[in-house]
Order: C-alpha cells, then structure tokens, then sequence
C-alpha cells in the first residue's frame, strides 16, 4: 500500500477504497418525492385562492345542479300608456282643463288695413301740405301701396282684375258700382269728381282697392284736353308738380295712380323719368290703362322700383252690352293663356250690369277677380 493510502485508512482498520456505482431511484422514492412537491403546490394553492383545488373525482361524484324554479306573475299587467299631447296651444281655462287654442298666421310683411278700417287714413301714410293729404311712405318703410291694397286669396288659379275708372263723376254710376260689383273689382276715382270722400268710404268699407287717375298730356293738348289740372309734359320736365300734387290730395286711401288720357305724356321720357319717380318716394304703384301701346309707364317703373301693372284690354269701348260681354270673352282667354290678364272699363251703367252679371259666371269657370295689386310686379317684393 502506498504512502497516500496509509495516510486514509482509519487507525485500526483495514479499509480498501471502491469505485462509487451509479443506480436509479426506487418506486418508494420517486413517490415520496412526488407527494412532497404535491403537497408544497396545494400550499401554494390555498394561499391564493383560499380553499384546496378540488378533485375532478369530487366533482363528477356531485349531483347535477337543478334550474331554478321559474316563478309566473299571474297578476294582472297595468301598461303604461303614453300621455296624449295637446297639439298645437292650449288655453288654461280656470278650473283647470285645457283646450285647444285656435288661431291664425299671418304673414308678417302684410301691412293690410283690417276691414273694419279700411276706409281710415293711415296718419303715418299722410303728407299734409297746402295741396290737401298727399301720400307718403312711412317712417318704417310702409307704402300705401302695402297698406291700402285689397286681399285676395292668394291660391294658385286663373286670375283676372278689373279696373273701373271715372269714379266719382256721376253720382248714379258711382252707386251702382258700389252696390253691384264685388269686391274684387278696383275702382278708379277722378281727382275732379264729387263727394270723393262719400264714395271712398263706401268703396273701402265694401272691400274695394282704389286708384287714383291723374289727368296727363294728350296729344293735340290743349284743343284735346282732359280737364282741370292736366300734368303736362313741361311741368314734369321741370320738376314742377303742383298740379300732380293737387290731383293727389283730393282723396286718400289709394294704392297708386293710373293715367287719364295722356297719350302724349306716357311716350316721353323727359315727362315719365320725374313722374315715375315721385309716385315711388310716395310708396304708390302705376297701373297703365293700355289705351297707349308706345307708353313708357311700366318699364320706367320697373327701373325706378316701382310697383306696376298694364291692361291688357279695354272692355267697354262701345256701350253694346254684347260687344262688352265679347271683351270679356276676349279678357278671359287672354288670363287662361297667360294665367292673369287686366281689364279696364268706365262706370257706365250698361258697363257695370254687363260686368257684374258676368262675374258670378266666371268663377264658376274657375276664375278668381283679384285686385290689380295683386297682378303688380312690385320690384320691392322681388
């Protein structure tokens, strides 16, 4: 034995060193070490989770769980119904049940006069001067021509206006008018007539838009006259309107003015400029009676902004009932063709029978009489 052994063995022993052998653990040993890692993992469990993992065994081994018992509401159901909802306003009365409220929606740009005043000068739409009550806009921008124009109802459908003129001449003719004609039919009033201020209220009251006609330069002036207080060609050239103005203060309650004769005066430019131009810082319409093809009026208007119209016919040249009831024909063709048309006549009395018996007649056509505003292309309104 070499030094090195000696130096190993126990003192007293006889001792060989071995070679160490290498063998694989039992059964009984890989259990143990099995349930120890088992039991330090359900260590872990319960700390986090409170309670010990359950065994799939112990799970299967549990009865089924039963559905729980589905409890059936015999009683009877109230359902909630919506509350009705008054529509539109109500009124309160003062035992406290509602009704229904009614009223009406104007148009708030509608300046008309009610009805029931019709036949009142509006003081702010008066311009006193020496001539008498001249018309003029007022301070917050109303025009005669809004205020005093006649209502119509404003539904689609042929329409067609007539104008009669020579209003307050003729006592008689003035009366039948009023009496027999609706209110539709616009009359025109002679600045030179009687008792204006009778016959205005009892236009007015009957529903009836008025014009004023202005008694202009014909041709062939002065030998052709129209009467007192002619507005000529020079005068307007001028600037001078005394005599516009005293035809304009002889009555109230007009949407515009409408040419008497004149024939010379409505083609002349140097004339219609300065007219055209006054009746628009007044707040009035021109209306055209068409007895002048080369009349200057309503494209002068239009430029000015001024409200304004033409007729398309005169109705009662001749004083032949038929050959009146003929123009009217001739009127209503023209309003189906063109969906309106303008008519002028005088108060006649067979012009007033022969209109006011075709009237009736009309609208059963299917035709609607308007006032001549309503036929008016008002650049203000456009």
């Amino acid at each position: 034995m070499s030094i090195e052994g000696e130096l190993y063995r126990p003192l007293g022993l006889k001792h060989e060193r071995r070679p160490v052998a290498w063998r694989l653990p039992t059964s009984s040993e890989v259990l143990l070490v099995v349930g120890m890692l088992t039991l330090a993992a359900t260590s872990v469990w319960v700390v986090m989770h409170g309670h010990a993992p359950r065994r799939m065994a112990d799970i299967l081994a549990e009865p089924a769980a039963r559905p729980a018992p589905v409890v059936v509401d015999k009683r009877p159901k109230i359902v909630a119904r919506p509350m009705a909802v008054p529509q539109g306003p109500t009124i309160i009365t003062p035992n406290g049940i509602s009704q229904p409220a009614t009223f009406r929606v104007e148009d708030p740009t509608d300046y008309r006069q009610p009805p029931s005043m019709a036949y009142m000068p509006d003081p702010a739409l008066i311009e006193k001067s020496p001539y008498g009550p001249l018309p003029i806009r007022a301070a917050d921008g109303r025009r005669p021509f809004d205020v005093y124009r006649g209502s119509w109802s404003g539904k689609p459908a042929t329409r067609i206006a007539i104008v009669v003129g020579g209003m307050g001449i003729s006592q008689t003719g003035s009366m039948e008018a009023v009496d027999q004609l609706p209110k539709g039919v616009t009359f025109g009033f002679s600045p030179t007539g009687n008792s204006l201020d009778r016959w205005m209220h009892a236009a007015r009251r009957g529903g009836h838009e008025l014009l004023l006609q202005v008694p202009l330069e014909p041709f062939g002036y002065p030998s052709v006259n129209p009467g007192r207080g002619t507005f000529t060609v020079a005068q307007a050239a001028a600037g001078k309107f005394a005599d516009l103005y005293a035809a304009l203060g002889s009555m109230t309650n007009y949407v515009g003015v409408m040419n008497y004769m004149g024939g010379r005066f409505v083609g002349d430019k140097a004339a219609m400029d300065p007219f055209i131009s006054e009746l628009g810082r007044r707040g009035l319409m021109y209306f055209d009676d068409g007895s002048q093809p080369r009349s200057l009026g309503k494209d002068t208007a239009l430029v000015d902004g001024v409200p304004a119209a033409t007729a398309n016919i005169l109705l009662d040249d001749s004083q032949d009932p038929a050959a009146i009831d003929k123009q009217l024909d001739t009127l209503e063709n023209i309003a189906r063709a063109q969906g309106s048309a303008i008519g002028v006549a005088s108060a006649f009395e067979q012009s007033i029978e022969t209109i006011a018996a075709w009237i009736p007649e009309a609208e059963k056509r299917g035709i609607e009489i308007v006032p001549v505003s309503a036929l008016a292309y008002d650049p203000e309104a456009n």
